[in-house]
């Protein structure tokens, strides 16, 4: 089997140093970056800090789903955030502000897929057409605290050049499987600078969650469609998914009434057949 990984040039650290707004920071190897950047923060790390990693070994993405990525072929990198100022009742909006951002990111390095760029809720990027929709990318968000102070790490991991045998299931992709060819450093700063724009005005409203849900909603692929959660304990919901409200809870019309389901209240959220 070919060596892809040598095939693949490595992040541009120069690049990457010289950005505003985020200190990046880019290892070979990390079990999980979200984990090395919590650990930061829990021994006095300051927000600001973007760790990347070039290979991913044991990532986790929501419900500690593991997530690999093979090196030199994704963006799996975290966020330290201090969103000063916004309620933590708020917080639940960071990872559907981030998927926000990847979007967008994606289009303004990626413009030949920028129509099929597409969210599902809570928390996947998708490629979508008339073949359907694969995940191109997840967000995971974590809550740490540590000596009084508490910080948001949001995780990204973004697949770029694997192919079809490097990726976890069948319903995946990656901007080269969609057939474009994107420079990784440049996608990463595009992100960065989405990020922190969208955070710094989210957290400049105090966390209202209007400008934010004025993005969301149109780019959201699960609202229209009838859906089926499974929640924890083997339950399951069925329904049309109708909206996601202020609280970035999504809201099921079903049977008996209008449900609103918080990310942390599911398991997985399908398409009913």
């Amino acid at each position: 089997m070919p060596d892809r990984a040598a095939s693949r040039p490595p992040l541009d650290r120069e690049a990457l140093a010289r950005a505003s707004g985020w200190r990046f920071e880019v290892v070979a190897e990390s079990p999980s970056t979200n984990a090395d950047v919590a650990a930061r923060f829990r021994e006095g790390g300051q927000p600001g800090l973007a760790l990347v990693a070039e290979h991913q070994t044991a990532g986790r993405g929501r419900l500690d789903r593991t997530w690999v990525t093979p090196a030199r072929a994704a963006l799996t990198v975290s966020f330290l955030l201090d969103p000063t100022g916004v309620p933590v009742g708020r917080w639940p909006w960071l990872p559907l502000l981030a998927g926000v951002a990847v979007v967008e990111a994606v289009r303004r390095s990626a413009p030949d897929v920028a129509a099929g760029v597409a969210l599902k809720w809570p928390n996947d990027v998708l490629c979508a057409d008339r073949r359907g929709d694969r995940k191109l990318a997840g967000v995971l968000l974590e809550r740490v605290e540590a000596g009084g102070r508490a910080a948001a790490v949001v995780g990204l991991g973004l697949n770029v050049s694997q192919a079809a045998d490097e990726l976890p299931v069948g319903t995946a992709t990656s901007l080269a499987l969609e057939g474009v060819t994107v420079e990784r450093t440049s996608l990463l700063l595009a992100l960065g600078d989405e990020l922190a724009a969208r955070v710094a005005a989210w957290a400049a409203a105090g966390g209202e969650p209007d400008g934010v849900r004025s993005s969301y909603l149109p780019l959201c692929r699960t609202l229209g469609r009838q859906v089926r959660v499974q929640l924890p304990g083997q339950g399951t919901l069925e329904g049309e998914a109708v909206d996601v409200d202020r609280d970035g809870r999504l809201v099921v019309r079903t049977a008996e009434g209008e449900r609103h389901v918080g990310a942390g209240d599911v398991v997985h959220v399908r398409q009913a057949m």
